[in-house]
């Protein structure tokens, strides 16, 4: 007789969605759940900082003064932006309408807080503009890749640790914002030199 134990059908989907969901929310509450008293303020900044991404276009601005390179990874960045921007919060916010994470529940620190958003969860907005743009201005500009990827890494936890979005959000954005980032290079590299110059 066989052993049922090596036919198995493999699982449903529905059921590796959950076991996700139910790892994303575990994450989330241990991030919660963990005191950090000394970085709560500077998260909770950064976090608002991020709004709108008005670091990355800070950025960008800096970078525009500058012709040739950094004037075209500037263009690429602010593209990039607005490309992750609108497909976060025009198409995946409106399809998946996640719900945000309950910060009562899971007891967020208050000190450590940001406004809630009213819109969905799934993807995270800020990360997702913030990796659009650190990856297309750091294609362009090599010496920029690392500083800049770390803060859009410190943006997506800051999400996090500040209650607003699950891990998988954020992870979910910092995809999204990957490929905003390669589309925007795309375009930008078929455009005369002189005009990013």
């Amino acid at each position: 007789m066989t052993d049922p134990k090596h036919h198995a059908a493999p699982p449903a989907p529905q059921a590796v969605l959950t076991d996700l969901r139910t790892l994303d929310g575990a994450v989330y509450a241990a991030v919660a759940g963990t005191p950090t008293p000394a970085l709560d303020s500077a998260l909770r900044r950064l976090s608002r900082a991020a709004d709108h991404s008005k670091i990355s276009l800070a950025v960008a601005a800096l970078l525009a003064l500058v012709p040739g390179r950094p004037r075209q990874a500037a263009a690429a960045g602010v593209g990039a932006v607005a490309l992750a921007s609108v497909t976060a919060n025009l198409v995946g916010k409106q399809l998946v309408r996640r719900p945000r994470p309950d910060r009562e529940q899971a007891r967020v620190v208050v000190g450590r807080q940001v406004p809630m958003p009213e819109s969905a969860s799934f993807p995270s907005g800020h990360m997702a503009s913030a990796t659009a743009f650190a990856t297309a201005v750091g294609v362009l500009l090599p010496p920029m890749a690392v500083p800049l990827g770390a803060v859009a890494a410190a943006v997506g936890y800051s999400r996090v640790h500040t209650g607003v979005h699950y891990p998988g959000d954020v992870a979910a954005g910092a995809l999204l914002g990957f490929a905003a980032a390669v589309a925007s290079l795309a375009v930008v590299r078929t455009l005369p030199p002189s005009l990013p110059a």
